[in-house]
């Protein structure tokens, strides 16, 4: 909870109309659509839609105020209604967020890296959770508003926040979210063709992750992934400690003798300080020791004991976005429709050759955002589907040029290209079988979920997926 008092401090308004400065909101929300009672909405502008427009539908759901420009004001009267005044409502809400921050000691973790931020972030709150009470990013929210909604749910009695920080999109955003949030411990996880598009290079990306470097203070800590070489050129813009982790002989935390174990997980000999102890971790995919690597290495950072983190590992939700689900015709589905990139989809096809299965298919939607590494993206993931799979299914024209590479390298393999998702259900529809195993995976973009749910088996009575 907050009080107005703090918000009129954090943000530097001023009320109108009918509003206590003793009173309390529960919540900070930004979407109308969430607003409880006794929240403070704030109307923020968008590109297509300003936020102001909503004030009639978050008062109606019990707002007990509402956060408005000055610009606003001036052309509605709002007679008694309560509100606050701003100039900018965006500035205004990073400004009460960095203020709210100011006023507690907590560890805050932030995680930034082109793939697994979400991931990542989830493992590293669960761990915490085994020891101490956690606050952590809700959904992806990594931006310059979700990030500093996140920090709002700060209380007297956090000792840990988990936040995820920026999606590569400029330079200086990292800079400017570590400001509002000023993490103690830094996560880099990778530097990958993410957004090249928008960026233009590697190293470009590479720089704007370093902002969270850069940020730390000198009693803070860097936990950098030792097996990504741009990542592991960061150790020098460290001012604190640097905790590498990996598989490489250099990390400080380090995993050898990995192992998959399919559906249940992974295990590896994990070392520290030259000692061993072997760890079984219930993520998915070879792919995945890295975010089980950056879960022990936080929980060391914050004084666990590997039984208390293993502890956090044993949690129900840990696994994330890779959901197996059962579909039509006695298949199963391996949704990992979340996004896509080369990394991320040849990572879920060695997840796919893990799992027993009758028959391995792959179904890709278009990568999006890889900018000049487009068409050597989408071989690369051809090349690596024709030694996997058993059949192959593509829909966009960038996904085609998966299932060229795939036809060229491997003759006999069944594939199939489409232009719309229709006509490709129709097709999954006809041709799956018993037993096959299905890996759908593409941007966000492409909406690839649309492809799971037409094709799962639905429970008649409640309309869940049956798990």
């Amino acid at each position: 909870m907050i009080r107005v008092h703090d918000v009129l401090t954090g943000t530097r308004g001023r009320i109108a109309g009918n509003l206590s400065t003793n009173a309390l909101f529960n919540r900070v929300i930004h979407d109308s659509r969430e607003v409880c009672e006794g929240d403070l909405f704030v109307a923020l502008p968008g590109k297509t839609m300003d936020g102001h427009r909503f004030l009639p539908d978050a008062f109606e759901k019990g707002a007990a105020a509402c956060l408005v420009s000055e610009s606003f004001v001036r052309q509605y009267d709002l007679g008694t209604l309560p509100v606050i005044v701003v100039d900018d409502t965006l500035y205004a809400l990073q400004s009460l967020a960095a203020y709210w921050r100011s006023l507690y000691s907590p560890h805050v973790v932030g995680i930034t890296g082109s793939i697994g931020k979400s991931s990542t972030k989830e493992v590293v709150a669960a761990v915490a959770a085994a020891r101490f009470r956690v606050t952590r990013s809700a959904k992806s929210f990594n931006n310059e508003v979700g990030l500093p909604l996140s920090v709002l749910e700060i209380t007297p009695d956090t000792d840990v926040v988990v936040l995820e920080m920026g999606g590569a999109y400029r330079y200086g955003e990292i800079t400017e979210l570590a400001g509002i949030a000023r993490p103690t411990i830094g996560v880099v996880t990778n530097v990958s063709h993410s957004h090249l598009a928008r960026m233009g290079s590697l190293e470009a990306i590479a720089e704007t992750k370093a902002e969270l470097v850069d940020a730390l203070p000198e009693d803070g800590a860097a936990i950098l992934n030792v097996d990504d070489y741009r990542v592991r050129r960061m150790f020098d813009r460290v001012r604190g400690r640097v905790i590498l982790y990996g598989l490489d002989p250099a990390a400080d935390v380090r995993a050898i003798d990995l192992e998959s174990h399919g559906l249940d997980g992974i295990s590896f000999q994990l070392v520290r300080n030259e000692e061993r102890s072997h760890v079984k971790v219930p993520l998915l995919g070879r792919h995945s020791v890295h975010t089980a690597l950056v879960g022990f290495a936080v929980g060391f950072e914050l004084g666990m004991t590997i039984e208390e983190i293993m502890r956090g590992f044993n949690q129900p939700d840990i696994q994330l976005r890779l959901v197996l689900i059962p579909a039509i015709n006695g298949a199963r589905l391996l949704d990992d429709t979340y996004n896509a990139n080369p990394t991320s989809s040849n990572a879920a096809l060695a997840l796919l050759a893990d799992i027993p299965a009758r028959r391995r298919v792959a179904v890709f939607g278009d990568m999006l955002e890889l900018g000049e590494f487009e068409e050597e993206g989408h071989r690369i993931v051809g090349g690596r589907a024709a030694d996997i799979v058993d059949a192959l299914y593509t829909v966009g024209p960038k996904a085609r040029i998966i299932a060229q590479e795939a036809m060229r390298l491997n003759r006999g393999l069944m594939v199939e290209m489409f232009d719309e998702k229709e006509t490709l259900v129709s097709a999954l529809h006809h041709d799956l079988r018993e037993g096959d195993l299905v890996l759908i995976k593409g941007s966000r973009g492409i909406q690839m979920e649309t492809v799971v749910t037409a094709l799962r088996v639905l429970d008649i009575d409640s309309g869940e997926a049956i798990h």
